[in-house]
């Protein structure tokens, strides 16, 4: 019994030293949470657009790797590990797009896509102009 105590010590202390050296990448359902943290932003930023009956911005800053909310202080910052792009129309209504995705009263929107992959994996949040409707399209990346 006190051979295991001591066993189970060591790996303790040894996971202990080794725990601040383990690369930190983002995994799979973390990969998958940051698309569906997204698609809610993204969707409640449509349904304050139809409430309040004003147009709404979904604002993407790739540079800053950030997603804000455009209808209140929602955010998503995503780490330096996540692959991340936004596809976007250049003109919306007779007006440039500003690396914004855009939602109107009527449930429209301007559209757009955001991608966001890791090593094995890409998700791409698209945003269809003409339903407003949000949908998570997955694809597995070659290895190597």
């Amino acid at each position: 019994m006190l051979e295991m105590v001591c066993v189970l010590a060591i790996v303790a202390l040894l996971a202990s030293v080794a725990w601040p050296y383990l690369p930190r990448q983002t995994s799979r359902p973390r990969l998958q949470a940051y698309a569906l943290q997204a698609v809610t932003l993204l969707k409640s930023d449509r349904a304050a657009s139809m409430r309040n009956g004003l147009r709404v911005d979904t604002r993407l800053d790739t540079s800053r790797r950030l997603i804000s909310s455009g209808s209140g202080g929602a955010a998503l910052k995503l780490p330096d590990d996540v692959g991340f792009q936004a596809t976007l129309p250049r003109s919306c209504q007779q007006r440039p797009v500003m690396a914004t995705i855009s939602f109107f009263p009527d449930g429209l929107s301007c559209g757009g896509a955001i991608t966001l992959s890791r090593a094995d994996l890409s998700l791409e949040i698209r945003v269809n102009w003409l339903t407003g409707r949000i949908d998570i399209v997955s694809r597995a990346l070659a290895n190597g």
